[in-house]
């Protein structure tokens, strides 16, 4: 798992560790970004820019005005991620593209390393 946490300031704090668990690729995606709520929730963040390059996060995670089909094996995975969101003020959720998102993928492959 690997995310890249930038303060206000500029100061960056960087997770880069193996996942827990053996799944797919959707399911290291949901385990990065729970892990990432655990570290903002130590740093006692309220408002929240979450960039991934993962558009099943952002479709599971958006409220949205049309019923999104759940992915049943980890819908108790993304409901434990919905719990941790609704413990920060603001929550904006965005997708990009995977080039926009190497330095995240460097510290996820380097945490497969230590594996």
């Amino acid at each position: 798992m690997g995310a890249v946490i930038t303060a206000p300031d500029g100061r960056r704090h960087l997770l880069s560790e193996p996942c827990p668990e053996r799944g797919c690729n959707n399911e290291a995606e949901l385990r990065a970004l729970m892990a990432a709520l655990q570290a903002l929730q130590a740093l006692q963040a309220r408002r929240l820019s979450i960039f991934t390059d993962s558009s099943i996060l952002v479709e599971q995670l958006t409220p949205s005005p049309r019923p999104i089909k759940p992915i049943a094996r980890l819908a108790d995975l993304f409901d434990e991620a919905r719990t941790m969101l609704t413990g920060f003020e603001h929550v904006h959720l965005r997708w990009i593209p995977r080039h926009r998102n190497t330095e995240a993928d460097a510290l996820a492959r380097e945490a497969l390393l230590q594996a």
